[in-house]
């Protein structure tokens, strides 16, 4: 992957290993890229103490068109939805102009302690909010 300067973009050309036999970017690797494009973007968040954990509780994906081997796509993180005990989070796949693909995430925020829910902090909300589409 190509990083661009950036945290929520990355730039790539579709890698063979990633394509099924008609040469169309196999589902899982939509999620995958836009899980290490996600994981980028989350590591610029102000730093906490007693930070809750936050866990996936819904991941899809939504084909405009399919991805192709070799073509130049750019993923894009942005804040999709703020919640209470959640955040949602919508990765782009764009061909140029053309949106591809968009990979749909929600984290929950747990406790550490119990695995139960918990509310956002106040200043990762307030820094999300920086970030809402």
């Amino acid at each position: 992957m190509s990083k661009t300067n950036r945290p929520d973009v990355v730039e790539l050309r579709i890698p063979f290993r990633d394509v099924d036999m008609n040469g169309q970017m196999f589902l899982a690797s939509y999620i995958s890229y836009a899980e290490s494009v996600l994981a980028g973007f989350w590591s610029l968040r102000p730093d906490m103490e007693d930070e809750p954990v936050y866990t996936p509780a819904k991941v899809s994906c939504i084909l405009h068109r399919p991805l192709h081997y070799h073509e130049a796509v750019t993923f894009t993180a942005a804040v999709d939805k703020i919640g209470v005990r959640s955040i949602g989070f919508l990765i782009a796949a764009e061909i140029d102009d053309e949106r591809a693909a968009e990979v749909e995430i929600t984290w929950q925020a747990r406790s550490r302690d119990d695995g139960s829910p918990v509310a956002l902090p106040e200043e990762t909300r307030d820094w999300l909010y920086g970030f809402l589409d």
